[in-house]
């Protein structure tokens, strides 16, 4: 019987992206050429690796998932929902901790939202994995940074074209109030929201394949935790700890600027359980 690969590729959107000027699409509403909001260098490149990936291994790729961030601009993580304690504004790539709310330095600017607000900010802390991070405004649903790299989507065309299947589509952090890097579940859970627990049935998805090749971005934030939760989670479904059954292409993933040793961090511990760390160019089915 013929092994089945899938594919799942995480975030690749413009907004990640260090798009070239002469590959930034242009809008008629856009007063300027679009700028990607959060771009990770060597993104780009990564995202054209992978389509060249994609385009020779398109025969022997049963399941492509592509995960979208999917954001409003209200939301617990961009400076729309934060000011400082004189009232001032929040600039991006500021951290805040639950300590320096209570200590009056940063405050939601709806005064309502204190207690859930510092009530989240507990409950993230208390995990250890990250800290509140205030990014900037990215992956806004219905925004151009919120659409897939144009070498990815055109790959996966083919790939549909050629395999007469769709690109199952997973759209993660529309809830403003948790942190959504995981495709599979949130930072901290809403319980009144079941969209941000633990999603199962994407879980018992990937769980139907015999390779699980893992690329996008980006490598400290969203790959990392999305990875992270597949060996956490998957090996009941497979019936045994056998994470050599995941690959993850290494050359189509890069890290945030400043979080480099987190992404190397990441990939040590996943060659460490069993996690294939590989190229695309090395890399065939």
């Amino acid at each position: 019987m013929r092994q089945r690969t899938q594919l799942l590729i995480i975030d690749p959107q413009n907004d990640f992206c260090d798009l070239p000027p002469d590959w930034r699409p242009s809008s008629a509403a856009a007063a300027a050429p679009f700028a990607p909001s959060l771009p990770v260098a060597g993104a780009h490149a990564d995202m054209q690796r992978l389509a060249q990936w994609i385009a020779q291994q398109s025969p022997q790729l049963d399941g492509i998932t592509i995960t979208l961030d999917s954001h409003q601009a209200y939301d617990i993580a961009h400076p729309t929902f934060w000011q400082q304690g004189d009232g001032s504004a929040v600039p991006p790539f500021t951290t805040i901790t639950a300590a320096q709310m209570r200590a009056g330095s940063f405050r939601p600017r709806n005064p309502d939202e204190r207690q859930r607000t510092l009530a989240y900010l507990d409950a993230l802390e208390a995990q250890g994995r990250y800290t509140l991070m205030v990014w900037p405004l990215h992956c806004e649903i219905g925004s151009i940074g919120h659409g897939v790299h144009a070498d990815v989507l055109n790959a996966c065309r083919q790939w549909q074209s050629q395999r007469q299947r769709a690109v199952h589509h997973v759209f993660k952090g529309m809830n403003p109030w948790t942190e959504h890097y995981s495709a599979l579940r949130a930072e901290v859970p809403d319980p009144q929201d079941p969209a941000t627990g633990l999603n199962t049935a994407l879980l018992q998805q990937l769980a139907q394949a015999d390779t699980l090749v893992i690329a996008g971005e980006a490598g400290s934030h969203c790959v990392r935790a999305t990875t992270e939760h597949i060996v956490q989670n998957i090996a009941p479904l497979w019936g045994a700890e056998d994470f050599s059954r995941i690959v993850l292409l290494t050359d189509c993933i890069s890290p945030v600027a400043g979080f480099e040793a987190a992404q190397d961090t990441f990939l040590q511990q996943m060659r460490a359980v069993g996690v294939r760390c590989t190229t695309s160019h090395a890399f065939n089915l």
